[in-house]
Parts: C-alpha cells; structure tokens; sequence
C-alpha cells in the first residue's frame, strides 16, 4: 500500500456494503443481499424482525448460483417467503 493511500484510509480491497431496500413480508423484512462468487452471484440475505426488542436477524444463504445479481436476488425473495411461511414463528428460535 503506498503512503497516501495508508494516509488517507483507502484501501481498494474494501468494499463498502450496498444500502438494500427491504421487502416486508408478515411483519417481517426481507433483504436481498446477492453474493458475487466465481463469475456468477450466490443467493443471500437476511430476515429481520424490527419489531422484536432486540431486532433480530436470520442470516439466509442458499447454493444456488446465478448468472446476474438480479436473479440472484429474486430468487431470494422468493425463498425467503417460502420459508418464512414453512416456520412462520420459528425463525428465530433456530
């Protein structure tokens, strides 16, 4: 790393988290958060509980590689509605 890049803090290797808009679902919200691996995007994301003091969070990764980031994430919202239907009061519990 040369010296104004250890100065001021940039550092290429760090990538900063891209914001999420969640879809609710039942109360709850779900985040798709498409993982780039190999060339193609795994599916990932989170389910949260807001409303749950503390919030609580179920962190959700798949097998599942796409070609596109977008169908990635699709198929995570989609998954993500299946389970939470399938444990509906449970998801946070396991």
């Amino acid at each position: 790393m040369g010296f104004f890049s250890s100065l001021f803090g940039c550092r290429k290797s760090v990538k900063p988290r891209a914001q999420v808009e969640p879809i609710q679902y039942r109360e709850l919200y779900i985040f798709s958060e498409a993982k780039a691996e190999q060339g193609q995007f795994r599916i990932s994301g989170r389910i949260c509980d807001a409303a749950a003091e503390p919030c609580q969070t179920h962190h959700f990764i798949r097998s599942d590689l796409l070609p596109t980031a977008e169908s990635a994430n699709e198929l995570m919202i989609k998954k993500a509605k299946l389970y939470i239907d399938q444990n509906s009061g449970r998801i946070f519990n396991q």
